[in-house]
């Protein structure tokens, strides 16, 4: 039986990468002064919010991709390619809080990843309900 300790770890871990997404947003609607619900006002604040909502919006697409790839192909790959989509989000909120022009690197990184976890299942799925 396969193993899925590493794509449990890097799920996991994604839950904590976006909390502390959410708490960078949390500070920075304190430090600004823009108490929630307001979202508009400061530029650093709106760009955190949107890189955060961002991030939650790509999680539908990257989870169940992320789980059935490791299902129909390698947990390992998967870990590996999970790992790299979580690096991705944080280079693409790091790059979006300093500028909006700095987020491409970053969102270049998790969409490669996310698509290859995405294609990959459904390639690998469709495939196997063929045969």
């Amino acid at each position: 039986m396969e193993r899925y300790y590493g794509v449990a770890i890097v799920t996991l871990i994604g839950g904590l990468v976006i909390f502390g997404m959410a708490l960078t947003v949390s500070r920075t609607h304190a430090k600004t002064g823009i108490l929630a619900p307001t979202m508009v006002g400061d530029p650093y604040l709106e760009r955190a919010i949107r890189a955060h909502t961002n991030t939650l919006e790509w999680l539908p697409i990257f989870l169940p991709s992320m789980w059935l790839f490791a299902i129909y192909w390698s947990a390992s790959w998967t870990t590996a390619l999970g790992a790299a989509w979580l690096i991705g989000r944080i280079v693409y909120f790091m790059g979006y809080l300093s500028d909006a022009k700095n987020r491409f690197p970053g969102f270049f990184i998790q969409s490669l990843a996310a698509f290859t976890l995405l294609l990959g299942s459904l390639g690998r799925i469709i495939f196997l309900a063929a045969t």
